[in-house]
């Protein structure tokens, strides 16, 4: 189902979603009580999950390349949030797990992003929200990572 009849709207999406992207960031970086990025709350929400993951499995998981996932990985072990353990079965790997700082901040990064969420929400229905989630869900699909790589 294409959205090229006479009648389709155009809504400047991608603009949109530029600008969208960039405020979100831009508000979420200011925000005097956070402690972490948005980028490590990712992280940390990601070892949250399953600690210990190896670094290549959080970078895939955070859309990442290996330059990327290593420089996170690097500030975010510098902030004593995560710390870095070879893998007992491949030396030449690296796993990543949460350190007690790390473990608060991600508790911390909960509660703030429950509050952004709810902000992002506010005065839609569920059932708009799904649309939306189901929309952008769709953009990794339909352009997957690597495909411009």
């Amino acid at each position: 189902m294409r959205n090229k009849g006479a009648g389709a709207r155009h809504h400047r999406l991608i603009y949109l979603l530029s600008v969208a992207h960039r405020r979100l960031q831009r508000w979420m970086a200011a925000q005097a009580e956070s402690e972490v990025t948005p980028a490590q709350a990712g992280l940390l929400f990601i070892l949250g999950k399953q600690d210990g993951v190896l670094i290549g499995e959080a970078g895939a998981a955070l859309d990442l390349g290996p330059a990327g996932i290593s420089g996170l990985v690097d500030r975010t072990a510098a902030a004593k949030l995560i710390e870095r353990r070879a893998d007992r079965e491949d030396g030449r790997a690296f796993r990543i797990w949460l350190t007690p700082k790390g473990l608060t901040a991600l508790a911390q990064a909960k509660a703030g992003a429950a509050e952004v969420n709810a902000a992002l929400t506010e005065g839609f229905t569920a059932a708009e929200i799904d649309v939306v989630a189901r929309w952008l869900t769709s953009i990794q699909d339909k352009f997957p990572r690597g495909a411009d790589e």
